[in-house]
């Protein structure tokens, strides 16, 4: 059964939506709006009345609200520092093939070809941040639980990065001997 917020939350976007009303106009301009989304301002009684009586008032209303948390989405996504992984599994003697970060968004694959290791980190499309990274070019680093580097660079318009392995040990014994930790962090 729905509850009755949700029923109200409804009702209240079904009229947001509802056709326009002839002659209706903006009865409050923007920054009166903005102050009443920020609570620096209340709206008085007559600007409530002008509110409700306008839903052209009514939708600016929304769409200065999804603006602004759409900005603070940004905001968020734009304070990325960092994602942290581990090597979860027991040691069973095969060979590690992929770890991932705790937040699901970076994955690192190792690969053996020719007798030569690679690694490849990879950003997951789902993560928020992954468009606004691509289009940075920002420069990535990989970091074993020591703090060793294992691997620096840009990812690539298929949002992945490649690199030689850069030790002697494999990859679970070295993730092994230092930490069973690793992070992925923007290069500032």
């Amino acid at each position: 059964m729905t509850p009755t917020g949700e029923i109200d939350r409804k009702l209240r976007e079904r009229l947001l939506l509802a056709p326009r009303v002839e002659g209706d106009r903006l009865m409050l301009d923007d920054a009166v709006l903005l102050a009443a989304l920020d609570g620096s301002r209340a709206l008085s009684g007559g600007e409530r009345a002008a509110l409700q009586a306008s839903p052209l008032t009514t939708r600016r209303l929304r769409t200065l609200a999804l603006a602004r948390r759409q900005a603070g989405s940004d905001e968020a996504i734009d304070a990325w520092q960092g994602s942290a992984g581990m090597l979860r599994a027991a040691d069973s003697g095969a060979p590690l093939t992929e770890l991932a970060t705790g937040d699901g968004y970076w994955r690192l694959h190792f690969v053996d070809s020719a007798g030569a290791r690679r690694v490849i980190l990879q950003l997951m499309p789902a993560a928020p941040f992954a468009a606004r990274l691509l289009r940075a070019g920002t420069l990535l680093r990989v970091l074993d639980g020591a703090g060793a580097q294992v691997l620096a660079g840009h990812l690539d318009p298929d949002g992945e990065c490649e690199a030689d392995w850069p030790f002697a040990a494999a990859p679970a014994e070295h993730f092994q001997r230092h930490g069973a930790t690793f992070s992925v962090r923007p290069e500032s």
